[in-house]
């Protein structure tokens, strides 16, 4: 699986990580965040996110 990484802030979603504060499971790929997915240290959405 992909990681990928905010641009705005470089913070990094590793799907086999998952964000389990968040309340997403490991294994949980990018595309099946919720469309309302947000990056918990700026804030902005997934349209902000690009492939590591």
């Amino acid at each position: 699986m992909k990681k990928y990484i905010c641009d705005v802030c470089a913070w990094e979603y590793d799907p086999e990580v998952g964000y389990p504060e968040g309340g997403i499971a490991p294994g949980t790929a990018f595309e099946d965040l919720p469309e309302d997915f947000v990056c918990p240290l700026c804030g902005v959405g997934k349209d902000q996110f690009s492939e590591e």
